[in-house]
Formats: C-alpha cells, structure tokens, sequence
C-alpha cells in the first residue's frame, strides 16, 4: 500500500483496477470523466478502455464483456443514464457473469447538467442495486466491493457518487499492482436459455430478482457501510437518517457536541431494513437528510407503516429539508439546528468576518471561439426572416446568451435536430436550424438526420465541428482519428455519412471566413428538403493559434460599439469609450476585424 492525494473520480478509477477491471467503456460527462480518463492513464497494460460513442452503445460493450466472466465497467453522467436505460432494463432481467458496475455521477445543483436526477431513484424503479459513496476514500474502496456483490449475485449494480465526492479530494491509502484482484475468466458460454432475452425468461427471472432483492435487503444490513453512529451522551428521542456526502455534513454540523444518533445509508436499494429497525428503537422523530429525492425518508416511512411503529419520518416530503438543489454544511446546519432546537453554529462560521461577494461570471464562447463565428454568421445572413434555432448540449449551447441569442430551444443531446422537424410540420413558413457538435453528432445525432430525410423535412443542419468534444475535456471522437487508447484510427467522416444517408446539399465551410460564411448559408437555406452546413474549425482551447493578435487603431475607432454589441467576445473591451482588446484573451481569430465598419481592428492571424 501507497498513499496518494486523489481526485474522487481517480480513486474510484484506481478501484476498479485493484478490483481487476478488465474492459472500461463510457462517453464523458461532467462530474463523471476523469475515471475512464484516469484508467487509460493509469492502465496496467491489460484493461481495454474506450470512449463509446455513447451511454447506450457503452452499456452493451460491457455488458458483453460481462457474458464473459469478465470484469466490466460503464461510466456516464446521471443524464446519460437515460440514453443507456433501454439496454440497462432488459440487462437486469439477463444478469451477468462477471462483475459488472454502472457508475453514474449525479450532479446536485445542477452544477453542470439538465437535470438533477437521483440514480437512486432509477435504481428501484430498475431493481438494480445501489452503492452510493460519501468520501473520496470510501470510493476507492466501495467500487471493490461493488465489483465483489456484483460477480457473487450475478447482477449489474449502480455506484453512484455525486460531483462533490467525485471532485473532492483526499489522500488515501491504495494497492500495489500484486495486490490487484486477478479475474479468472472462463470466457462466454453460448446457452439461449440464458443469453437471449424471451418473454418466459423474463417472468422467471424477474421472480428471481425479487427473491434476490429480498435476501439482499437483509445482506445490506449487515453491510459494514451501513451502520448507526450514536453519541455516548444520546438520550434523546430524535434522529438523523443520511448518505453520502451528507454524512459528513452531518457529521461537520455537530463538531464534537454530538448528541444524537445518525443512520448512515450506503445502500439506499435494497434498503437495509433490519438496521432501519434497530435504529428506529426508542425514536419519536426522524430527520433525513439527503440528496436528490427523498430515497432515505420514503424507505422508513414505508417500514414504519409496514411495522406499525409510532416515529415521525420528516424531511424533504414535509419541507423540514428543501425538495431541491444541493445541500451544503450551512443548509444542513440549519436544518438540523431546527429540528433539533439546539444552536449548531457555535464559532465555526458566525464569528469570521462575511466574505465579499463574488462578482458574477456568466459562461460565455472563448475568445476566438468558431461557434460565435458559425452564429453570428448564421445571424446576419437571416436578417428579417422567421427563424427558429434549435440548441444542443454542448460548448454552443452558450450561443444562447447575449449578443448572439442563438438558441431557441435546447432539450438534451441530439434533440435540436427532431425538435426543428417538428416546429416545420405546424409553422411550414419557419427557417429551422438545427444545430449539433461533431461528437453529439456520432452520440446521438445520426438517427435524427435519418429521420429527416426519410420523413422528407426542410430544415437546415449545422454541424459545428470543432474537432473534439470540448465541453467534457477535450476527449476523442469518432471523427477526430484517435482512440481513449491512443491508437491512430481512420477518422470516420460526418460529410461522408450525411451523404450516404442521402442529403444532397452537404458543404464544409470555415466559418472564420465571414463573407463566404453569410453568402453559402443564404443560398443553402434556400434550398428545399434537409440540408447539411459542416462549419468546420478547431477548438481554439485545444488547437491554440500562434498567429498574430489583433489590435484596436483609437483614432479609427469611431465608438460604435458593433465589435462589442455584435460579438460578445470576452477579449473585446471598453476603455476611454473606445474598444480595446485584451491581447491576453486574443487569439487572432479577426471576425472582429471583418465586422468593424471602419477597418479600425487589424494584426489578427488570417481566416486560414
């Protein structure tokens, strides 16, 4: 054993190596990338490790791996549990032979997300069990045994942290390389009693997994991770129920005058009732403290009602714990110091001085950004036409904000491209625009186009390729020629599939070139049926430019402000009532140059 300081995400990566992973699949998502990232860092030299093109298509490669007798890992974010829950759902009813854990990252807040989905919740409306992790430690040792309960019950299981323990950090105690778990492998067993998934099979094993949940209901009882804490002093007759990172806030709130007793919950499904019994002895009130939906708070009311016990379960469902957002140390303080009617504060907080607000920073596109070029491109050769512009997830759904105001719509990944097809079918006389990345548009784009041109739409596609997938941290793609294994693939061509679906009118522009830009989108658009704009320029974070930076001439500049109005760039400032250009944040990229009226911007590095 070695001590290490260790992101969340690295440790749980680290984990599943000292438990023997032997394939690791999954499409980034933040807070989940960092793992599949720090296993192809950290790869022992036998564990196959690949960025799929998404959730679903990850689900079903290790899945596969799984039949085998090998152990297989998934990762995505709690949104991407919605892309892979078709193969998930019948995946239960199946069962594996090897371990095989789903890590799905929740993200209260949402900090970085669409939604504030709770993996618990999916986890028994699945049946598939739950692990969920409170500390950066615990992680590295609980994906373990994850891995353990998985292979022994033949299931696929859940790891589900949140972004604070998958982002937090902590110095923690790992395993040597001969310590690592050694999978023995038996390979896949062809047997289509198991394997293939009928109507019958499904009704025997879904009675199996009853069973299953049953026993372990009272396995996770005993589970070391589940556990009641209780104060020497408790003589109380009220209680905390928790999990996850909230035990530590818990925890925290109380300092070391502790004066209750707490049930921790590693495994929210199957819940550990027999603990829950044991903790709920010689209690009148219980407050759960959690996070996303009331997991915790519906488990103990539904096993008091069931045993007829006379507790008060409170928290999210009675407003004594806020129904959303992310809880933190002071919110958890608060509410317990009120249920409690105690003072938590003590001089932890109260007595330091309020630290000064921080100035507002709105996510903005990077200084030289081709998506603002792509946009504003779009913008001006549209003027005065009824438009709909329909968004993506991804680095352009920031075409949102203003001066661009790009983004009409913006669902989930892929949807911008359906959505536009069905704006057109009510209001025939709309422009539609659809916009997609060039990694969404392997994720998740592809199906949509099809359908357009099979259903005979009109609407124009833009493809705003960057050559990465940016927003998560630059990871590779099917178009970018690379693997997460560093193997040099042929890049799989978006002009070359949207040609073989069928589109006819399919052009590759740079959209730093502005006039040409305006002039192909007015004639494209024009044309009927659906239509194809690959815009096509790398990130300007990934690929930094090392041509020139352009400047403002003061005794040009007439104060129009169009360089500022018009573009949002964040390089592009007001000093002395002229625009200025921070060199620092400038790229060179010149659309600034194209648009001033009055030639007053010069030195950018060319459109090349």
């Amino acid at each position: 054993m070695h001590t290490e300081f260790l992101m969340g995400n690295e440790a749980i990566a680290l984990g599943a190596i000292a438990a023997g992973v032997n394939v690791a699949a999954g499409y980034p998502g933040t807070p989940s990338t960092e793992i599949l990232e720090t296993i192809a860092k950290r790869n022992p030299g036998n564990v196959y490790v690949e960025w799929s093109i998404n959730e679903k298509a990850g689900m079903e490669v290790a899945a596969g791996a799984a039949y085998t007798g090998a152990r297989a890992l998934v990762t995505m974010k709690q949104v991407g549990l919605n892309v892979a829950s078709d193969p998930l759902m019948s995946l239960e009813y199946i069962g594996v032979k090897g371990g095989m854990v789903i890590v799905v990252a929740d993200d209260p807040g949402p900090i970085s997300s669409q939604t504030e989905q709770d993996t618990r919740t999916f986890g028994i409306f699945s049946k598939v069990p739950v692990f969920d992790p409170g500390s950066v430690h615990e992680a590295y040792e609980m994906i373990q045994e994850a891995f353990d309960f998985s292979e022994k019950y033949h299931t696929p299981v859940f790891f589900r942290p949140t972004t604070r323990v998958d982002h937090g950090y902590e110095s923690i105690e790992v395993k040597e390389p001969e310590d690592y778990y050694k999978t023995e492998i038996e390979g896949f067993v062809k047997d289509a009693s198991k394997w293939v998934i009928f109507p019958r099979l499904s009704v025997k094993n879904h009675a199996l997994i009853e069973e299953r949940n049953l026993n372990l209901r009272d396995t996770f009882s005993n589970y070391k991770r589940n556990f009641i804490d209780i104060a020497n002093n408790y003589s109380g007759r009220k209680a905390i129920a928790t999990q996850g990172i909230n035990y530590s806030y818990t925890k925290d709130a109380f300092g070391d005058t502790l004066n209750t007793k707490i049930l921790r919950v590693a495994t929210p499904f199957p819940f550990p009732e027999n603990l829950a019994l044991e903790f709920l002895q010689d209690v009148d009130e219980v407050l759960c403290v959690e996070e996303l939906d009331p997991v915790i708070e519906r488990a103990l009311l539904e096993i008091v009602g069931r045993h007829n016990l006379k507790v008060t379960i409170k928290g999210k469902l009675t407003g004594d714990v806020k129904a959303s957002g992310e809880n933190t140390i002071e919110s958890v303080r608060d509410d317990l110091s009120k249920f409690l009617d105690m003072d938590l504060s003590g001089d932890k907080l109260s007595d330091l001085p309020a630290p000064p607000e921080l100035p507002v920073r709105p996510p903005v596109l990077c200084a030289g950004c081709p998506h603002r070029a792509s946009f504003y491109a779009i913008k001006q050769a549209m003027k005065n036409q009824k438009t709909i512009y329909c968004g993506d997830i991804g680095c352009y759904t920031l075409g949102n904000a203003k001066p661009l105001d790009m983004t009409d719509t913006c669902l989930c990944m892929g949807a911008g491209i359906n959505i536009a097809q069905g704006v057109t079918r009510i209001e025939p006389d709309t422009k539609a625009f659809a916009f997609v990345g060039d990694s969404t548009f392997f994720a998740s784009g592809i199906t949509g186009v099809i359908n357009a041109f099979y259903n005979q739409a009109d609407m124009t596609l833009v493809v705003l390729d960057n050559s990465t997938t940016a927003m998560t941290g630059h990871q590779p793609h099917p178009g970018t020629g690379k693997t997460l294994m560093g193997d040099v693939v042929d890049a799989v061509s978006i002009e070359k599939v949207l040609r073989a679906i069928g589109l006819k009118t399919v052009e590759t522009l740079n959209p730093l070139n502005l006039k040409a830009s305006v002039e192909a989108v007015k004639r494209i658009t024009n044309e009927p049926g659906v239509k194809c704009i690959i815009f096509k320029s790398p990130c300007i974070v990934k690929y930094k430019p090392t041509s020139g930076k352009a400047h403002v001439d003061p005794n040009k500049c007439i104060s129009c402000g169009k360089c500022i109005k018009e573009l949002g760039c964040p390089a592009i400032i007001l000093k002395d009532n002229k625009a200025f250009i921070d060199e620092s944040l400038c790229t060179g990229c010149t659309l600034c140059q194209q648009v001033c009226p009055v030639n007053a911007i010069s030195g950018g590095g060319g459109n090349e």
